[in-house]
């Protein structure tokens, strides 16, 4: 028997990515956003309300997108519950941030996995936009590579679970891309 829950949506995995942006006075901004998706095999897209995250995308056109995990999980959290308007949220979380070679943004050492982004579109969508951004770079500490590929198993991203307000370890592999499904054909 199943059971109608109306009008939700639930869609998983959703990551837990921080964008990580500078703001007028140079100061790094960290914003957790959980709905963001890959669009192609060089750009993203994200759903974001007015922030001070926008504003800084409005102004500079370019931004960090990294990946939170089981490690960072508080932080992450933290840098979606404040404000940057009101706190240096990267300072506060005791996090280290350095200006990336490749954009105008900073990467925050204590995240594994960052794209190095600029802004392609800033779609008005409701009270906020969809931000669609192309990769320039991607950049990976040295930990979460097995024989130079990083290794999801390793960096132990999380996700948001929209349907219980957690968040979640992904998990292992279950089979291979592209190869699995050929015992069908």
């Amino acid at each position: 028997m199943r059971k109608d829950f109306g009008k939700k949506t639930v869609i998983t995995p959703l990551p837990v990515v921080i964008l990580g942006t500078y703001d007028e006075n140079g100061i790094p901004n960290a914003m957790n956003a959980a709905w963001a998706g890959q669009v192609d095999a060089h750009q993203i897209i994200v759903s974001l309300s007015r922030h001070k995250t926008t504003d800084n995308l409005e102004r500079c056109g370019e931004f960090t997108v990294s990946f939170a995990t089981a490690d960072t999980a508080a932080a992450s959290d933290y840098f979606g519950i404040e404000s940057g308007r009101n706190v240096n949220k990267i300072e506060k979380a005791g996090m280290h941030a350095v200006k990336s070679a490749y954009v105008n943004a900073p990467v925050i050492q204590e995240y594994p996995l960052t794209l190095e982004c600029r802004v392609v579109e800033m779609k008005p969508d409701g009270d906020g936009f969809l931000l669609i951004g192309e990769t320039v770079n991607m950049s990976a500490d040295e930990s979460i590579l097995t024989d130079g590929v990083i290794d999801l198993g390793k960096m132990k991203p999380i996700m948001f679970d929209s349907a219980m307000n957690k968040y979640r370890v992904i998990g292992g592999i279950v089979a291979d891309a592209f190869k699995s499904g050929m015992a069908l054909k």
